[in-house]
């Protein structure tokens, strides 16, 4: 007895026929030579070809998984981490360089050294540790002090070291690094070294004058700021700054542009002059 079979009738343009019948092609569902719609019907609905959404994902949108992707690392999460990032590999709006980043680090998603590092902070012990720079140089260095903060969007360890070589701030916070977290080897072995923990990260207090409307709208750091006083007379706001890198303390003040002059210590200034004199230099 034959079986009876169930049929349904599309109701669709010449136009969208031939588009079916093109998909059918190129999925291999054929008759003889010939695209096969019916067949190309019966592999989705048999889930041999699967529907998948448009892509259409705009920046703002990557951007934003991202960075979500990247907090979720930072933080330990690595289960959820992994969801995302294989998510966002399934996109063809990835840019080259991302998708080559997130591809390395699904190859590579381990951080056993975590736990490790974080109880030799709590126990104040001394510590040496393995880390890769952005040129993929090894570095090794002996951490006498450390906290594991956020800068921007990303986590480092801020960590006072016995070596200063490669270290480009001024002389004072030579000894100070800011090593992002997910630059340490997954493979990095973290062991204890013999002497003393510090007591903090070296710092140098920076005074700012701000002006204008910043003058006003400025609001303290409350654990940075050692001054913050308004000076009626000359219409600015002084401020002292504590200072442990002066990298990120670059990065901020740079927003405020001509509303903020770095009065000292020299050193500083001067280094912060030149960089203005470089990035200005960079568009002649």
């Amino acid at each position: 007895m034959v079986r009876k079979r169930s049929s349904i009738t599309l109701s669709i343009s010449e136009q969208e026929k031939a588009q079916l019948e093109q998909l059918a092609l190129a999925f291999g569902q054929t008759w003889g030579d010939n695209a096969n719609v019916s067949k190309l019907i019966k592999a989705i609905a048999k889930g041999k070809l699967r529907i998948a959404t448009n892509h259409d994902w705009g920046r703002d949108r990557i951007d934003t998984l991202n960075r979500a992707l990247n907090r979720l690392k930072d933080e330990g999460y690595f289960t959820e981490a992994l969801e995302l990032a294989h998510l966002l590999l399934e996109r063809s709006e990835l840019s080259r360089p991302l998708r080559q980043e997130i591809q390395s680090w699904v190859d590579e998603p381990g951080e056993p050294w975590r736990v490790q590092l974080e109880g030799f902070i709590r126990r104040d012990r001394p510590f040496r540790l393995a880390y890769q720079d952005a040129a993929d140089r090894i570095w090794s260095f002996t951490v006498r002090y450390a906290s594991i903060e956020r800068h921007e969007d990303r986590l480092y360890l801020d960590c006072w070291c016995d070596q200063t070589e490669g270290n480009r701030d001024i002389e004072v916070l030579k000894h100070n690094w800011s090593l992002r977290l997910d630059r340490i080897p997954a493979e990095a072995v973290i062991s204890p070294v013999e002497g003393l923990w510090q007591p903090g990260l070296s710092y140098v207090d920076i005074e700012l004058h701000l002006l204008n409307h910043l003058a006003m709208a400025y609001r303290a750091k409350t654990k940075a700021d050692q001054v913050n006083e308004w000076l009626p007379e000359q219409q600015i706001r002084r401020v002292v700054r504590r200072v442990h890198n002066t990298f990120w303390f670059f990065r901020e003040v740079r927003r405020y542009g001509a509303d903020c002059v770095v009065v000292g210590p020299a050193a500083v200034r001067d280094r912060f002059v030149q960089d203005l004199e470089q990035a200005v230099q960079n568009y002649r």
